[in-house]
């Protein structure tokens, strides 16, 4: 049995809720990141901050990292607009200090929603919309009038919600719902659950994406942007999704691990396997009968949930259970809500 690091060659790895939250390490995260012996890329659809800035961050945390280990939001859509738009052309930076320097690094020039305002003749080439905490109503209406006016718009990404220090706060999604309302029209989204963050972390590795481990607490961004990706996934279970909600998840949104936190990065992966209408992880066997768990032998917690997760997606695959019926098993072993 091997631990599930040593079957890949480099990590894309999430960073709300799996390396920090706000300015507070995740726990066991930075000596489990800093024991592996394979590349590490973090990738985050946060597109406010530049990834220097986030890479200071990461350091001190006590993780080794330069602004080249950071993938961002920004940098996938700049490099968006920079396959569909001559360089050199105007673009307008909707979001964080992030935004205007992914841009910049990409030889575009740069307006705000400011410069429109002072001179509404100015007719920027491309929009990207990213989260900032001081984007204001002003700075939507801009966007609106931009992307009405024929500008290529791309969103950095679209996350209803922000994890942070203090709680969930809105995300660059509530943001981008705003200018969708306005304008009738979808932008082009380039964080996660799409593919470009991840294929453009890909590319920076050079490695390709089936040999890449995509980590993250996110189904509907970090696994579903890595099933997107044609990259194997893992799901911690230190931030915004529980076994409980991965229980319903579609097969788009499930990872190909799960994991209690970072450490397991580095331990013996205990697989889940089926005998018939038995399934069992490790030390853990059980299976459905008439809506009830029959359980002939009790695992560890992480084995539980694994082999109980397995069985109600085969159930609800088969149709033989209902998504209430399926979070209401697993609630029974969720020991991490």
């Amino acid at each position: 049995m091997s631990t599930l690091i040593e079957r890949y060659a480099a990590v894309v790895c999430d960073l709300d809720g799996v390396v920090y939250r706000g300015p507070a390490a995740v726990d066991h995260a930075v000596s489990a990141l800093s024991s592996l012996s394979v590349p590490i890329v973090y990738a985050t659809n946060n597109a406010s901050r530049p990834p220097g800035e986030v890479a200071a961050h990461l350091t001190d945390l006590g993780l080794r990292a330069s602004g080249r280990d950071v993938a961002t939001s920004s940098e996938a859509g700049a490099e968006m607009l920079s396959r569909h738009l001559p360089a050199g052309s105007t673009i307008m930076a909707v979001g964080g200090p992030g935004v205007r320097e992914a841009l910049q690094a990409k030889g575009f020039r740069v307006l705000t929603p400011a410069d429109l305002r002072d001179d509404p003749s100015l007719r920027p080439a491309g929009v990207l919309q990213g989260y900032g905490q001081g984007v204001t109503a002003a700075d939507l209406s801009e966007t609106a009038y931009a992307v009405v006016a024929g500008a290529m718009w791309v969103a950095t990404n679209t996350d209803q919600t922000l994890p942070t220090h203090r709680g969930t706060a809105p995300g660059n999604g509530m943001l981008v719902a705003a200018v969708r309302r306005a304008v009738d029209r979808d932008p082009i989204v380039v964080g996660k659950p799409e593919a470009p963050l991840y294929e453009l972390c890909a590319h920076r590795l050079d490695i390709p994406a089936r040999r890449v481990l995509a980590v993250g607490d996110r189904l509907d961004t970090d696994i579903a942007g890595a099933v997107t990706a044609g990259m194997d996934s893992v799901l911690v279970l230190t931030g915004v999704d529980s076994v409980t909600s991965l229980a319903t998840a579609p097969a788009a949104m499930r990872p190909t691990y799960l994991v209690e936190d970072l450490r397991g990065l580095r331990t013996e992966y205990v697989p889940t396997e089926t005998d018939y209408s038995w399934w069992e992880c490790g030390a853990d066997r059980r299976r459905l009968v008439d809506g009830r768990w029959e359980v002939a032998r009790t695992g560890s917690p992480i084995e539980a949930a694994r082999a109980a997760v397995a069985c109600v997606h085969q159930a609800l695959d088969d149709d033989e259970i209902t998504h209430d019926a399926a979070r209401r098993l697993v609630r029974d072993v969720d020991v991490w809500q």
